[in-house]
């Protein structure tokens, strides 16, 4: 099983991507590289790589489905792991994310203390599915 070590994170708000970097990195520690959008990362991808993928669900411009179905045509992030974050948490928005191909959601607000073993968790279950 290969280690989890650089995550990409996407997300339009500025106060949840320090938050998150904070937490991915300090607590966490791992490498962290952020986008302020969809699209920003998507003009970024050929010099983006990552062992995970977090993508905010509601975004300006190409929300986080949309991000997520254009990562998968590029051979680099195909089969990549991608968790989408969300406030939207209703059971029908989970099973939506699901059977698009997330490897799983985690829900806004989060726990900062708790996210880099919630990261963990995920990366382990994906890793077994291989």
């Amino acid at each position: 099983m290969s280690s989890l070590q650089r995550i990409l994170h996407v997300d339009d708000e500025p106060d949840i991507r320090e938050i998150v970097r904070m937490s991915l990195s300090m607590v966490g520690g791992f490498e962290v590289e952020q986008f302020a959008s969809g699209m920003e990362f998507l003009e970024n991808a050929d010099n983006a790589q990552a062992d995970m993928i977090i993508l905010d669900v509601m975004m300006p411009g190409l929300d986080g489905e949309e991000t997520f179905q254009k990562l998968r045509e590029i051979e680099g992030f195909a089969k990549t792991p991608i968790v989408f974050m969300t406030a939207r948490a209703s059971d029908q928005d989970f099973k939506r994310l699901r059977d698009l191909g997330a490897a799983d959601v985690l829900v806004k607000p989060f726990d900062p203390m708790t996210l880099p073993d919630q990261v963990r968790e995920i990366w382990a279950r994906t890793q077994q599915a291989v």
